[in-house]
């Protein structure tokens, strides 16, 4: 499976969101550090969830950083997050 369907795939489980964008941005790092051929290296991610709720903004980004640690350790570089509650 490739890494931006591990990563919509382990969102949209843990955090039934209203709206996921997971946008593959690793061609926009080619030749920076922690780009490799075949890209899958950087991300974006745009989620709105009602688990966010009451979080602040670096609760939001801690949560979804901790259900991609696996991700961040298999070797994704990078990882822009929006992390929004409904109606915000």
């Amino acid at each position: 499976m490739k890494r931006h369907d591990t990563i919509e795939q382990t969102l949209r489980t843990a955090l039934s969101p209203d709206r996921l964008e997971v946008i593959d941005e690793s061609a926009q790092h080619a030749g920076h550090a922690g780009a490799r051929p075949g890209g899958e290296t950087h991300f974006r991610v745009e989620v709105v969830s009602s688990k966010f709720q009451g979080l602040s903004r670096i609760e939001r980004q801690r949560l979804i950083y901790g259900l991609l640690d696996d991700e961040l350790a298999g070797g994704l570089h990078a990882l822009s997050i929006r992390a929004l509650a409904p109606g915000e």
